[in-house]
């Protein structure tokens, strides 16, 4: 029987968007299946309405706090329900540049809005409208099926109104106390967001700190800067029992317990892949409790199927879905062996400030007994960050004491998600610090803190037994520079 593609994507998100895209683009036959609307999570329910959220938000704080700039206070008035509407017009142009059947269908792409359903290893059922079925072939697969809100077993969840980033962005009225459930990326951005628009939040979070797998000091800064903004934490804490009164009584368990009392709770307790009902044993597609497992390729254990995306609970971002699609077709369609990039890992929780990483953590290097040390600059000896009265933040940069070899870096400040990305660029093609150290950066920006960085790696390296032979060669009488404290920012 003859295969009615080349490439079929199931799944419409950020992963299978990019999977579909790409094989067109490479001359397949290309079938891009999706229940629901395209552009999945990051343009419903993620990164877009979010940012546009916090975008909002952080124009509301600006006003409340212009005093900082020799300008009189005066946070700006707003409805709510405009702001989402203004959020939903924001997804709606994305969606319609970007995201939308026709975008694709330019490209060669057919899009079959039904659902999928592995018949075998070669075949899905597609069952669409007035469920009438149509058998599919193709030679490769790739599942893009992202993920969904991952419920914790609190008692009476099933029973009161709770909100997920699924149903967060449905909302026409803020409400005047929100509890969050939750200490990740989701969680502390929307606690953020709606604590500058007027609610009073709380976050219970199991972990000790929040971003428990960011760098433990600037995530410590970040909370601190929360804090400060009027947030209340309840850490090393869980959620055990919910009820419905007046409003919402939540049991928390952890140092102490207590109860605590909201108008709407926010469960963002992490991730679930979706992989029930694709009928992948059929197809001999291999899964773990995270989601579908791949090897460094995204080939899952059917040589002709891949996976990529949140489906397989590796990284739950947009960026590293689209960077899993890219590998995956270009083995599937070329076989060429590209692996994931697991060096050059980044993310960013767009916070304010931002909170940034990309590589190994410090807690890693030091775990795997690696010869590193940290060369690290704070914001507040950018003179970019004085002049815009930013100065909360700090750039930390791991990398091997002798060569400059960068290991990983982290940043806590304004704009960390774009400064990240200079990191990134070294990781992947092998700069250094003194390389950087070395390269040209405009004055004032934020940028030169990256330079800045790389200088105080590049500083240590003037031994005071080499400045010593400098002095005698050249009768220099200038005083030695003490090089004994690690921390010292010159």
């Amino acid at each position: 029987m003859a295969d009615d593609f080349d490439m079929v994507v199931i799944g419409g998100g950020a992963a299978g968007l990019t999977a579909a895209g790409i094989s067109a683009s490479l001359g397949a036959q290309t079938a891009l299946i999706e229940a629901e609307r395209l552009g999945g999570d990051c343009t419903w329910y993620g990164c877009v309405p979010s940012k546009t959220l916090l975008k909002a938000a952080k124009i509301v704080h600006a006003g409340s706090v212009a005093n900082r700039y020799g300008l009189r206070a005066a946070s700006p008035e707003f409805q709510f329900s405009e702001l989402m509407d203004h959020i939903r017009d924001v997804q709606s142009r994305i969606y319609h540049d970007a995201d939308a059947p026709p975008v694709f269908e330019k490209l060669g792409v057919e899009v079959i809005e039904v659902r999928a359903r592995f018949l075998d290893a070669r075949s899905v059922d597609i069952t669409g409208p007035r469920q009438v079925s149509r058998r599919v072939r193709s030679r490769h697969f790739v599942i893009a099926t992202g993920s969904r809100p991952r419920i914790p077993p609190i008692e009476g969840i099933g029973a009161v109104p709770y909100l997920t980033n699924e149903t967060l962005f449905s909302l026409d009225r803020l409400p005047q106390r929100l509890i969050v459930v939750g200490g990740g990326p989701i969680g502390i951005e929307m606690a953020q967001a709606f604590r500058r628009l007027g609610s009073d939040v709380q976050v219970i979070a199991s972990a000790e700190r929040i971003l428990p797998r960011d760098d433990p000091e600037l995530s410590r800064l970040l909370q601190e800067q929360l804090e400060i903004e009027g947030i209340r934490f309840l850490l090393r804490s869980r959620a055990v029992k919910v009820e419905q009164g007046s409003g919402l009584r939540v049991a928390v368990e952890g140092a102490t317990q207590r109860i605590i009392e909201g108008d709407a709770l926010l469960i963002a307790a992490g991730r679930a892949s979706n992989v029930s009902e694709l009928g992948l044993e059929n197809a001999g597609v291999k899964t773990s409790k995270d989601g579908v497992l791949v090897d460094n390729h995204c080939r899952t254990s059917a040589r002709h199927i891949y996976a990529s995306g949140d489906v397989t609970g590796l990284h739950y971002f947009t960026h590293m879905a689209e960077h899993m699609s890219k590998i995956a077709v270009t083995n599937a369609l070329l076989h060429w062996p590209l692996s994931i990039d697991k060096r050059g890992v980044t993310w960013c929780t767009f916070t304010d400030p931002e909170l940034a990483h990309v590589g190994a953590t410090e807690a890693d290097l030091r775990s795997r007994g690696v010869d590193f040390e940290v060369s690290r600059f704070p914001y507040s000896k950018i003179d970019r960050a004085i002049t815009d009265g930013e100065t909360t933040g700090m750039i930390k940069v791991f990398a091997r004491k002798f060569s400059g070899k960068i290991f990983g870096a982290a940043i806590l400040g304004v704009n960390a998600g774009d400064l990240i990305c200079e990191y990134a660029i070294a990781i992947r093609n092998g700069v250094t610090l003194r390389q950087i150290s070395d390269t040209i950066h405009p004055y004032p920006t934020y940028g030169l803190g990256n330079r800045r960085a790389a200088d105080q790696w590049y500083i240590r390296k003037q031994s005071r037994t080499v400045v010593r032979w400098i002095q005698r060669i050249f009768g220099y009488r200038g005083q030695l520079p003490d090089t004994s404290d690690p921390d010292r920012i010159v």
